[in-house]
């Protein structure tokens, strides 16, 4: 979307062999998901920058062979290209709570870099490559609420308390029903934000903050019913509900959490 063909000529093949391993650095210790989030600074001119400063919570940061990097320049938010063992750069595990999604905090040294696209046009571009990634989270977050769904809804017809299946109170089917009102809603949501990112159109920025926010909330609520109608065998370790359970928190945060894509969601409609 940077519209670079040399970068794309470059880097492109390789992420699609599946022999580069690449992920953007953005987000800093701010916690902001915002352009305002982005005060890292690059230093440099033509093609050869420098960068100083930490970026938080990249996604496989520890791991990757290439970086894609957000910093601020003397004509704005800018791009870069960062070799994952370029010389200043630290990387450092984080510790989360999802264990099976892994993140890293980055610090960057005078640590060289390439920029790609143009100069200061960094934020458009980002914004809409997040707007397609909102749309790619939200239908995840689908998958995992329904599976979560066809979990409960199972355990609840072979679970007999009191002589009967717990799927006969009515307790149970209420849970029941409203996460199958909530899954629904959300794959509507989700099929609505990815037949916008196929068609690139001008809605994209909108609905991709509407099917963020209610499919990350649907998603965690179904994940914290399952472990109460699963009782407490839910509860432990070896049943893996509690691992839906932190995908879908880690997931309801990543790219800005449900309150931060209402309020964009409210800009972007103009409310």
């Amino acid at each position: 979307h940077s519209g670079d063909e040399a970068a794309k000529k470059k880097y492109l093949p390789g992420i699609a062999a599946g022999e580069t391993i690449a992920t953007l650095a953005y987000t800093e210790p701010s916690g902001k998901w915002d352009e305002s989030g982005i005060t890292m600074q690059a230093s440099g001119s033509g093609s050869a920058f420098t960068l100083s400063g930490t970026k938080m919570f990249v996604l496989d940061g520890h791991t990757a062979n290439l970086i894609i990097v957000a910093a601020k320049t003397g004509k704005g938010t800018s791009l870069f290209a960062v070799d994952g063992k370029a010389a200043g750069l630290t990387r450092t595990a984080l510790s989360t709570m999802d264990q099976t999604r892994k993140q890293a905090k980055l610090e960057f040294n005078n640590t060289p870099a390439e920029l790609i696209g143009t100069e200061g046009a960094g934020w458009s571009v980002l914004s809409t490559v997040l707007d397609l990634a909102a749309v790619g989270l939200a239908a995840e977050q689908v998958g995992g609420a329904q599976k979560v769904l066809d979990m409960a809804v199972e355990y609840a017809k072979v679970r007999v308390q009191f002589g009967r299946p717990i799927g006969s109170f009515q307790a149970i089917k209420h849970k029941c029903a409203d996460m199958l009102l909530e899954v629904e809603s959300a794959k509507s949501a989700a099929y609505y934000g990815m037949w916008c990112a196929s068609e690139m159109n001008d809605e994209l920025a909108s609905v991709a903050s509407l099917a963020k926010a209610y499919c990350s909330e649907a998603y965690f609520h179904a994940t914290a019913e399952n472990i109460q109608i699963h009782g407490g065998i839910g509860f432990t370790w070896e049943h893996p509900a509690h691992l839906y359970f932190k995908r879908a928190k880690s997931s309801e945060l990543l790219f800005g959490d449900p309150t931060y894509h209402r309020e964009l969601l409210a800009q972007r409609i103009g409310i």
